[in-house]
């Protein structure tokens, strides 16, 4: 992975910046949300105080049957069609048996019962035996005293109600309503005058020959919404929430106010985002709660402690925070408080914020990449210039010009880790390119040296050969001998060392011309078929002739060198090919032989100075010095070229290839003089 890529990726980081501001607004999302709860519980038990203060006709009983509303005309005749809208907030008796449902209209209210029976025991109301029978007992109450009334019919249509008790000033002496029943149910529709119920009522639903008392009535007071209770509560509760008082077992008993949004509602995409990222716990909306006469009491209230809940509004994008706080008397919990206020401005104030946060958040992190990304970019650069310095210092075999290169050597004027490093690979090819002289002068000056030293050898053992008797005793032809092979070794070796110093003079006097390569290699190989014996010798030339601007003499030389070097390592029974091509700009001549292969990674170095791959030289023979290829190197370099080794692709041997390229030619002076 690239530095720059490294340094994209570090970039990344700065996505801490936008979670953490994320975090930072769902924590302050949800002080903004405490702070606000904290203030409507405050001003719901103040409201709560207020009404106990003022002696509120808030229900002292736990229970009671609710009265409900009906917006639609009810038809007395034992069905429960018109009961439709009212059935979800049905009410019970005692024991759980049976369906009580109680509605106002007007200045009548109606009553349905139903009682669920797996057999019928029939009777009228007027029979002695109907209170053995399946029947109803209702009872009424005109503030102080209650009147029990038995309904109980044999067959369905009109029952007639009979009093159970002594008849009562202001209460009805009877009244008649729809006796109805099916395979599983018997029901029973009446109405009455809507002041008959406000003081109490009983309601008893009894089986034929069922346990426990025939006559008895469940009494209850009667609750409904109170326009009084409602108007206090518009006095106390605050501006724009909606407050509700409840019964202890969750009927509402008044209720003022209204859930409005002041603001317009958001789109739905600012409402997923903050559903998704800043609301937290928010219930959904129960709509088809909003105008029930009965809510669901939290848990917290039975154990007298006020309860906070948030959740989703009617419209879009909306919040709503309920509160609950029980109204106690005596430490009884004799009703209930409920508050509720619609939050439009917190969804949107947190959605602004967070867009905010975003843009922020997006413009710091484009700026630290685009910095990062700058930074990169240019620390990148001055590595690569660094690298292609001492990339060029080793294509030039290690000769140093003084400097890295043109551009590169600003990168030893910074005063950072980088030009650090520059200033000290400067200081470690400056050491290597004084030793790399050194080793090549090594040669001229040993050869130099040793050509003085080797002729007094060799005139002395010629004055001891005349100076000793003849013949020579025993042994001393054999010293003799040896000491002239070893004279003849040394001058050998001096011979090729001084060599590749005469190639270099001669490269650098050297008279270019321009050439037919084809004709050149074809004289070659005409006078190499002498020399190969046994070996197949092959040549591969273009069929249209190959020009190049150069020095013929010293590509025959290096020719020469390649053949020495094939036919040394090819088996009599092999071959050699020399070919000549041209590819692209360069001139191909290639000089292949069958033997071994080159050792993996040896190609560059084969072409050096003092390198070898041959075995030791036999004892007699001269050693080789691996001067040859060297001198291959060096015509190639001087035609802008160079020499390459590779194994052949089949296996069976080798190549040495010299890549040439025509040198530019040289304007005589005065030329210009005749135009």
């Amino acid at each position: 992975m690239s530095l720059r890529r490294k340094l994209l990726w570090l970039a990344l980081c700065t996505l801490v910046l936008p979670v953490t501001g994320w975090l930072y607004l769902r924590q302050m999302q949800g002080l903004l949300r405490e702070g606000q709860a904290q203030a409507l519980t405050a001003a719901a038990r103040a409201v709560a105080r207020g009404m106990l203060l003022d002696d509120s006709p808030l229900p002292t009983a736990e229970r009671g049957w609710y009265l409900q509303t009906s917006l639609n005309p009810i038809t007395v005749d034992g069905y429960a069609d018109d009961w439709a809208p009212l059935t979800p907030w049905q009410q019970h008796p005692p024991g759980g048996d049976g369906q009580v449902l109680l509605a106002a209209n007007g200045t009548q209210a109606y009553l349905f019962v139903s009682m669920p029976v797996s057999s019928r025991v029939r009777a009228d109301s007027d029979d002695p035996r109907a209170l053995q029978a399946d029947h109803l007992v209702l009872a009424l109450s005109d503030g102080t005293r209650w009147r029990r009334y038995l309904l109980a019919s044999a067959a369905p249509g009109t029952v007639q109600a009979q009093g159970l008790d002594p008849p009562v000033e202001g209460l009805p002496e009877t009244f008649s309503g729809q006796w109805q029943e099916d395979g599983t149910h018997w029901q029973v529709e009446l109405a009455l005058p809507l002041t008959t119920l406000l003081n109490g009522l009983g309601i008893g639903l009894h089986r034929g020959h069922g346990p426990g008392d025939p006559a008895r009535a469940d009494e209850r007071p009667v609750f409904r919404l109170s326009p009084a209770i409602s108007s206090e509560l518009a006095e106390l509760a605050p501006s724009g929430t909606r407050a509700r008082v409840l019964s202890a077992d969750g009927w509402v008993l008044g209720e003022t106010g209204a859930l409005r949004s002041a603001r317009a509602e958001p789109g739905w995409l600012a409402t997923l985002i903050y559903e998704v990222l800043l609301a937290g716990t928010i219930e959904p909306a129960e709509l088809w709660m909003q105008d029930a006469p009965r809510l669901p009491l939290p848990a917290a209230i039975a154990q007298g402690r006020a309860s906070v809940r948030w959740h989703y509004g009617e419209t879009r994008g909306s919040t709503v925070l309920s509160v609950a706080v029980p109204i106690l008397r005596g430490g009884k919990l004799q009703s209930v408080l409920l508050i509720e206020q619609v939050s439009s401005a917190m969804p949107l104030m947190a959605n602004k914020a967070l867009l905010e946060l975003l843009l922020s958040s997006l413009a710091a992190m484009l700026l630290a990449g685009g910095i990062l990304l700058v930074f990169a970019t240019r620390l990148s650069w001055r590595l690569r210039r660094l690298s292609h310095a001492i990339r060029r210092v080793e294509l030039n075999d290690g000769r140093y010009a003084g400097s890295l290169s043109l551009g590169a050597s600003a990168l030893t004027a910074s005063e950072d880790e980088i030009g650090e490093l520059a200033r000290r690979f400067e200081a470690l090819f400056g050491m290597i390119d004084g030793y790399t002289s050194y080793l090549r002068t090594l040669a001229s000056k040993l050869s130099h040296e040793l050509n003085t030293p080797l002729a007094i050898v060799k005139s002395s053992l010629d004055n001891l050969e005349l100076v000793l008797p003849s013949p020579l005793p025993p042994g001393g032809e054999a010293y003799l001998s040896r000491a002239r092979d070893g004279l003849a070794r040394l001058s050998h070796l001096v011979r090729a060392m001084s060599e590749s110093s005469r190639v270099e003079q001669a490269i650098a006097s050297t008279d270019l011309e321009d050439i037919e390569l084809g004709a050149l290699v074809g004289g070659c190989v005409e006078a190499y078929r002498g020399l190969v014996g046994p070996r197949q010798l092959e040549c591969q030339l273009p069929p249209v002739p190959v020009f190049l601007h150069g020095a013929p003499e010293l590509i025959a030389q290096a020719l020469d060198k390649l053949f020495d070097n094939a036919l040394s390592f090819s088996p009599e029974s092999g071959w050699i090919r020399l070919s000549l091509r041209r590819y692209e700009d360069e001139i191909l001549l290639e000089v292949a032989n069958r033997g071994p292969l080159l050792p993996e990674g040896l190609g560059v170095q084969l072409f050096g100075s003092l390198v070898s791959q041959r075995n030791n030289a036999a004892p007699g023979e001269a050693p080789h010095l691996g001067l040859g290829l060297y001198v291959v190197k060096l015509v190639c370099e001087f035609h802008r070229g160079r020499a390459t080794a590779r194994n052949l692709a089949d296996g069976s041997g080798v190549a040495f290839t010299m890549h040439l390229r025509s040198l530019p030619r040289t304007r005589l002076a005065g030329s210009d003089s005749g135009h």
